[in-house]
């Protein structure tokens, strides 16, 4: 995640480490970072830099062609002190412990910033689905549902979609697990197809919630947002919902997918353009005047750039060229520490992820809301109440930016490590 910094602060180095900074690392940074700004006990903070506890399973499947791979798959749990553990599921080749643990600690934070309650998790399985089939993807989620079922449920752990899972995948898992409960229980997932209890509005949320928080900033920063010129990397689920929701008032002049992007100074017409669930890797055969590769993309001449592809984009290599006036993280941790503290130097407020992307998590409570209740909302209901949400988030992050003289970023989890720690405190440490 990124720091907007109004100052350089003297505590976080502008030095790029040689390895690039595991999720674990900057989110155990980060927290620090804001703790130095409150008065809580430190122990609070010692246990809060680790999980509650990581389930680390192995998940055999019979391959199509009749070989059997074993592949591992974790769920981290990181604090409950707030509510049921909460967060995504993802499939992908580099899921590591260490990445699950850090992943869980930001769904903490980002659930205490927008006043759910709910505390944070994160798991997935070391696979490239790519490689699997539908049945064989379907095989893998129904057997590691069964090796995790014990540390998951509607009041205990609800898993999401994430990388590489999607809301078919929330329905097998699903299924899974309430066949071996013997009843339908959809609220121990969210992100489902709303006809098997998903809410509507959800696959758009973290997009939706992105572009609400574009547009305070620009309305923050006294930019007239019909002049205001944006750039998106990405154009998956969270890019292309932004892209399109600010495409109706802003000027989206650029956009991406893996292959690179299409500029256009006069701006696109970004409902034209394919997303990646609709057509994967469709950005570059759109018409454009210009093409730019992601790393270009980033370095345009904008008035906002909005990383929403993947995490580490924006570094000390690149920060100095950054020539955008404002940074919406739509992406979990776009933007390393020493860009960070580039970022600050340079005057750049960086919107932090755990506010700006928090739609979907937001609509995850939404949905588990109507799960337990046993009563669908209408996507008008969940598009407002999620403005209201976000609106109300943002009003919090902005007093303690003015406040303290912070970072965007340190303001956030300001806001967020208050709430929690008083938890903590209210609660007491057991014995």
């Amino acid at each position: 995640m990124a720091s907007t910094q109004t100052q350089h602060d003297d505590n976080e180095t502008a030095e790029e480490p040689s390895e690039p900074e595991s999720a674990l690392q900057t989110a155990r940074r980060q927290l620090q970072h804001a703790a130095d700004h409150l008065d809580i006990d430190p122990s609070i903070v010692e246990r809060l830099k680790h999980p509650k506890k990581v389930q680390e399973v192995t998940v055999p499947i019979e391959r199509e062609n009749g070989d059997v791979e074993v592949y591992t798959g974790y769920r981290a749990q990181h604090d409950s002190v707030r509510g049921p553990f909460k967060g995504g599921l993802r499939y992908h080749p580099e899921v590591t412990r260490e990445e699950c643990v850090g992943l869980g600690m930001w769904m903490t934070w980002k659930c205490a910033v927008m006043d759910i309650p709910f505390g944070g998790a994160k798991g997935g399985i070391a696979v490239n689905p790519k490689d699997l089939s539908e049945d064989e993807k379907e095989q893998l989620t129904r057997r590691f549902t069964d090796e995790i079922r014990s540390v998951i449920g509607p009041t205990t752990d609800i898993p999401a979609p994430d990388m590489g899972t999607d809301p078919q995948t929330m329905a097998w898992l699903m299924d899974a697990y309430s066949m071996q409960e013997g009843e339908t229980i959809p609220g121990v997932v969210t992100g489902k197809p709303p006809i098997v209890g998903g809410s509507k509005g959800r696959d758009a949320a973290p997009g939706r919630s992105v572009a609400i928080i574009t547009r305070e900033a620009i309305d923050y920063y006294d930019k007239d947002i019909k002049e205001t010129s944006i750039a998106v990397q990405g154009f998956g689920s969270v890019g292309s919902n932004a892209a399109k929701l600010l495409d109706r008032g802003a000027n989206v002049v650029a956009v991406s997918d893996v292959n690179g992007g299409i500029y256009d100074a006069n701006g696109l017409d970004t409902h034209s353009i394919p997303s990646h669930h609709e057509e994967p890797e469709a950005v570059m055969t759109h018409e454009a005047p210009e093409t730019v590769t992601n790393d270009e993309l980033l370095e345009l001449d904008v008035d906002v750039v909005i990383p929403a592809a993947i995490g580490n984009v924006l570094t000390e290599a690149n920060a100095d060229d950054v020539a955008a006036d404002i940074i919406i993280e739509g992406a979990n941790g776009p933007t390393t520490t020493a860009a960070s503290a580039i970022f600050a130097d340079r005057d750049i407020p960086v919107i932090p992820d755990i506010l700006a992307n928090a739609g979907g998590v937001t609509v995850s409570y939404f949905e588990w809301l109507q799960d337990i209740n046993r009563r669908a909302w209408s996507l008008e209901r969940v598009n407002d109440e999620l403005e209201t949400e976000m609106l109300a988030a943002w009003q919090d992050v902005q007093t303690e930016f003015e406040t303290r003289d912070v970072t965007w970023r340190d303001a956030a989890y300001i806001v967020a490590l208050s709430r929690i720690a008083e938890a903590h405190e209210t609660r007491g440490l057991w014995p």
